[in-house]
């Protein structure tokens, strides 16, 4: 069990990124918040009104000023966790910042752990727990698609799918039971077919969310994109051109990647985990050789392949991949050395990376191979991550196995309410309706202190 506010400890911790800055922020939640800054103020933070700033001071034990700048109050249910709390913002430096967090402490706060605030918001009320997952994506956000679906996760789309679906499937299963518990009071075909049709009306809820597995993955971890090609085509150039530094040794000499080499980059909107491998071809020695095979492995778990090729050299075999699902697009590159008659009927993006030509045209192409276009992203965006597709994946297979239980008219029915429970538990863990302590502590512990 949780413990109840008035068991809880007030916390404190440097909401503010380390290192010097302009301001920092101290932030304080608890049922002590309150008394413990009167301590610090000298009693300036029980006089003050919720809801606006006061210049104070704040003083150790010992009775000297370390810091002065703005306080503010905010009482209880009307914060971020939903507990009384206070903020102060002061000078930006290391040692003073430091200095305040140690004068709250030392009046009766203790140190918040990572993603402590957050979780007393989610234990609180304020949020469930798709909206706290959402803070830590809104954070993490490196592309304006991230943030965008970030912002629809933090403002409750997922949380409300998910619960409006748990929902109905929670009245779906009181009138299964009710007929398996009053056998004598039958149910008629048409009411039966209209049980069947809400458990699938749910069902279809959970396939539409899954479908953003994908994309939410992309979103938080990027498309893993693995730049590939016989050695001295340009793949390394492709890669400086595409970061706009160079970031790669750039070399006649064939064989000169030995490495896979990673760095990545925002187009449009999109996150690309760019991987620079070594040339495909026979090894010369040892190195290269396990160069090469990094290189297969790299292809092997790419989402995206870019196949680079010279365009002004006869066209090679078809290179043998092996087995994956990425897909796949092929640049002929060096097309300022005119292209040679062999690739005219090639299907790919002509390319210079020394001239920089047809850069539009690989973002188009990239766009296109991977369906992924901000404008099919709305303001209700939804991106669910790998927590709630093992729980949408769960609830599918019970919602699938009670649906064939169901229209089995010798089927036990109790069998399909089993189901139909275990469907609802794993809705009920995406916005946290289901008590999972282990479950909450391995999601806040991805937080940062502060947070």
């Amino acid at each position: 069990m949780h413990p109840t506010q008035e068991a809880r400890t007030t916390i404190a911790a440097i909401a503010s990124p380390m290192g010097t800055g302009a301001i920092s922020l101290i932030r304080l939640s608890g049922p002590d918040s309150i008394p413990i800054a009167d301590r610090v103020t000298r009693g300036k933070a029980s006089a003050q009104l919720p809801g606006t700033l006061r210049h104070c001071k704040v003083y150790n034990l010992d009775g000297h000023a370390v810091d002065d700048g703005l306080l503010s109050v905010f009482r209880a249910p009307r914060s971020f966790t939903g507990e009384d709390g206070i903020e102060f913002t002061g000078h930006g430096g290391m040692l003073v910042t430091k200095s305040v967090l140690d004068a709250f402490l030392s009046a009766g706060a203790v140190s918040a752990g990572p993603g402590e605030f957050t979780q007393r918001a989610f234990l609180s009320g304020k949020l469930d727990l798709t909206q706290a997952e959402g803070v830590m994506d809104l954070i993490s956000a490196q592309t304006q698609l991230a943030l965008r679906a970030a912002r629809s996760q933090l403002e409750g789309h997922l949380g409300r799918r998910t619960t409006e679906a748990r929902d109905q499937l929670l009245e779906s299963l009181a009138h299964l039971e009710a007929w398996i518990d009053f056998p004598e009071e039958d149910i008629d075909p048409q009411t039966g077919a209209l049980l069947r049709s809400h458990v699938a009306a749910v069902l279809s809820t959970v396939n539409s969310l899954l479908a953003t597995a994908d994309q939410g993955r992309v979103l938080r971890e990027g498309v893993r994109t693995v730049i590939f090609g016989e050695p001295n085509v340009g793949k390394s150039s492709l890669l400086n051109r595409l970061l706009g530094f160079e970031r790669a040794i750039v070399s006649d000499v064939a064989g000169t990647t030995r490495d896979t080499i990673e760095e990545t980059i925002n187009l449009h909107g999109l996150p690309l985990r760019l991987v620079d491998t070594a040339g495909v071809r026979e090894a010369g020695d040892r190195i290269e050789a396990e160069g090469i095979q990094r290189t297969v492995r790299q292809i092997e778990h790419a989402d995206l392949l870019l196949e680079v090729a010279d365009a002004s050299q006869p066209r090679p075999p078809a290179a043998v991949l092996p087995a994956t699902r990425a897909h796949r697009i092929l640049i002929l590159n060096k097309t300022d050395l005119g292209e040679h008659p062999s690739w005219s009927t090639a299907e790919a993006v002509r390319f210079s990376c020394l001239a920089g030509d047809g850069f539009e045209s690989l973002s188009e192409a990239i766009r296109t191979a991977l369906q992924f276009n901000e404008m099919d992203w709305g303001e209700q965006a939804v991106a669910i991550n790998s927590r709630h597709q093992a729980s949408l994946q769960n609830a599918r297979t019970h919602l699938t196995a009670a649906l064939e239980l169901l229209e089995d008219s010798l089927a036990d029915p109790e069998l399909a309410a089993i189901d139909l429970r275990e469907a609802l538990d794993a809705l009920g863990e995406i916005p946290g309706r289901v008590d999972t302590e282990d479950l909450l502590d391995v999601i806040f512990s991805r937080f940062c202190i502060g947070k």
